[in-house]
């Protein structure tokens, strides 16, 4: 009795990927802003602060709670 070679990490990984296309899924990549850099949180900041001092607050607060609630689905 013969045994095969036991797959690389990319066999496995092509392998994977071929059954979650076979299934209709498609990979897709997302680029988010990296909150550990010093840059953004900076960024943030300034816009959370500019945001405060210029926006009505009921109406932020009201646009914030719109978003919350069309996230948690039907």
């Amino acid at each position: 009795m013969r045994r095969s070679k036991p797959l690389t990490a990319e066999q496995k990984m092509n392998r994977y990927r071929q059954r979650l296309r076979r299934s209709g899924l498609r990979p897709v990549q997302v680029w988010v802003p990296d909150t550990r850099s010093a840059s953004v949180a900076k960024a943030l900041r300034r816009q959370s602060l500019r945001a405060s001092k210029g926006a009505d607050e009921k109406a932020v607060l009201d646009f914030l709670e719109q978003s919350l609630a069309w996230t948690d689905g039907p």
